[in-house]
């Protein structure tokens, strides 16, 4: 197999992302549209930006989406989807998941995680360090759990979604998409899509404003 790795995106998250994947045996490289401003990142070279990684895609095995910002992080994989581009999803070793759980592209999986039997993963999921999705949890692309987060068992989140470091979901509650949960927060209640939820019980501190 091409061991060749391209990671779209040369910040913190990236770093985190380039040395799972070198764990796993890949051989990396960084693109990130910052180019020429920057050209390395650590002790990695910056090849070029995101056109420059896509004139020479064919010599990867892939790429992965290494950007935290959910809505650039959707865009960008969407166009490599688009191009029909390989987007692995790369797993820690030391993360638990299930045989029985459905994991999407281009996710990232980080040391210690935990995803249980019948969960749902999907595109470009970012599952941080020591977080924990109970059994029967459905998460919807670009979904965000921060390190040591909790959802226990049969709990959705919506598209785009931020579950802050610490944050404990209870059973069977829905998050709605673009909603952001604050640090160490305790979720006991449905919340709706676009709010913002901070504080134990979680209690909403801004929703989303919907426009005509």
């Amino acid at each position: 197999m091409n061991k060749k790795l391209a990671v779209i995106g040369a910040g913190g998250h990236g770093k985190v992302v380039a040395d799972i994947a070198e764990e796993l045996g890949f051989d990396i490289s960084f693109f990130d549209d910052a180019f020429l401003e920057r050209t390395n990142i650590e002790h990695w070279v910056i090849r070029g930006t995101l056109l420059d990684f896509l004139a020479v895609s064919d010599l990867y095995y892939g790429a992965v989406v290494a950007i935290g910002n959910a809505k650039i992080r959707e865009s960008i994989f969407t166009k490599l989807h688009l191009l029909n581009l390989n987007t692995p999803s790369i797993q820690h070793p030391s993360a638990k998941v299930s045989q029985y759980a459905n994991i999407g592209h281009g996710c990232v999986i980080m040391p210690g995680a935990v995803i249980n039997a019948f969960s749902t993963i999907g595109n470009s999921c970012i599952i941080n360090s020591n977080a924990v999705v109970e059994h029967d949890c459905n998460l919807d692309d670009f979904v965000h759990m921060c390190p040591n987060a909790t959802v226990a068992g049969g709990v959705t989140i919506g598209k785009r979604a931020w579950v802050g470091i610490g944050a404990s979901i209870r059973q069977m509650i829905t998050i709605g998409p673009d909603s952001f949960i604050g640090g160490g927060s305790a979720v006991v209640n449905d919340i709706p899509t676009g709010a913002t939820v901070v504080g134990v019980p979680a209690k909403v501190l801004k929703k989303q404003r919907i426009t005509c």
